[in-house]
């Protein structure tokens, strides 16, 4: 019998046409009084209003200026904001960027540091550690419009476009308080969206059940988030109905739960060395690495990969690789998603540093196989190029 450990944060999730009722019954509870709304310009107008509507009288103001990836400039925005409306707590609208920018805003307004001081950083003895973050932090409440783990997440990183970084935030206190499932919301999102997010959803479950870390539990979490996503995916002709999008966003939920107690790997952390630079959604990232990153990792995760051929109901053999590939390659090709870094505008040229800048990411030290050197990175993203 082995050790583990599995402590499941609370969460109170609401979904179906009546979820936004229970939204001005939250805040009461919690006994916020002065709530304010995040979400892009695109959010503005119906959307904005159901959510406010829900809120009943609990709406201190809204900041509608929420940027995808979350640059540097846009959180010091919204923290002021925050501050100026004296919320007492966070609604994200949205998708991952405005969740990310609500939760990373949260924790420069309570911490009032310089964000490099409050993110995890490289010590000298090589190893990555996260700082305490120790103030009181708003509650965040999370109001999906696309299918994203960021949903139930602690981390959250800020872009910075001038030197390419990605300052990393953790605090467990910015886990979303409550989930509100809306059927008319979670269809808003653009078809494209909500692909490029659940392919996300896909290659972190895929390198959850992977990873040398977990449990039973978070294998069944995974598992189950993998089954949905298979099930829902592998037909892009029905991505758009309610049930559909409603489980896609269950999905979600269920694989940011289980990876909490794994480790992420290569496909996680060359989707973000990839996408905030280049304006590239990372799920769309993920999608063009993961078959490379499967076969990099193959003989690293040998049981890792049976669980993933169950979750997408193959055949049990004992060499799943070849099944797993053609299954993610025959899915990815009924999506149209794009196969080729190149044809999403990377260049060769690019490539160096993208391997360079993602040999500081946090989630690399999790990878089934290690990796030692960028050089590892480089001929992997040239396998993808």
């Amino acid at each position: 019998m082995r050790s583990f450990k599995h402590i499941t944060p609370p969460l109170r999730l609401f979904s179906g046409p009546d979820s936004l009722e229970s939204l001005g019954r939250e805040l009461e509870r919690i006994g916020s009084r002065r709530a304010v709304v995040f979400g892009g310009p695109w959010a503005e107008g119906p959307l904005l209003d159901a959510v406010r509507g829900g809120m009943r009288q609990r709406c201190a103001g809204a900041f509608m200026d929420v940027v995808a990836h979350s640059p540097l400039a846009s959180v010091e925005a919204a923290a002021k904001e925050l501050g100026r409306l004296e919320a007492d707590a966070v609604v994200a609208l949205g998708g991952g960027s405005s969740i990310v920018t609500a939760r990373a805003a949260s924790i420069l307004l309570a911490e009032k540091g310089d964000p490099r001081s409050l993110c995890t950083a490289r010590g000298a003895d090589g190893q990555l550690r996260s700082p305490r973050l120790s103030a009181p932090k708003l509650p965040q409440l999370v109001v999906p419009t696309t299918p994203t783990t960021a949903m139930v997440k602690a981390g959250s990183a800020i872009f910075v476009p001038a030197t390419g970084e990605r300052l990393a935030l953790f605090d467990p206190k910015t886990r979303a308080h409550a989930i509100f499932i809306d059927p008319d919301l979670i269809r808003s999102a653009p078809r494209e969206l909500a692909v490029s997010a659940s392919l996300n959803t896909y290659s972190m479950a895929i390198e959850g059940l992977m990873s040398r870390q977990g449990d039973p539990i978070a294998d069944a979490l995974l598992m189950h988030a993998l089954r949905l996503l298979a099930q829902h995916l592998r037909d892009g002709a029905t991505i758009d109905a309610a049930e559909a999008r409603e489980e896609l966003v269950l999905a979600a939920v269920l694989c940011g739960q289980g990876t909490d107690y794994t480790s992420a790997g290569i496909t996680t952390v060359l989707g973000h060395a990839v996408g905030a630079r280049h304006g590239i959604e990372n799920g769309i990232v993920n999608a063009i690495v993961l078959p490379h990153a499967l076969r990099f990792n193959a003989a690293a995760a040998r049981a890792g990969l049976s669980k993933v051929a169950t979750g997408m109901g193959l055949a049990e053999r004992s060499e799943p690789l070849g099944a797993v590939v053609d299954a993610v390659g025959a899915m990815l090709d009924a999506l149209g998603a794009p196969r080729r870094l190149r044809d999403v505008g990377v260049s060769r040229e690019a490539l160096a540093d993208v391997a360079a800048k993602a040999m500081g990411d946090w989630f690399l030290r999790g990878n089934p196989r290690p990796v030692r050197d960028a050089s590892e990175l480089l001929q992997l993203l040239g396998d993808a190029l």
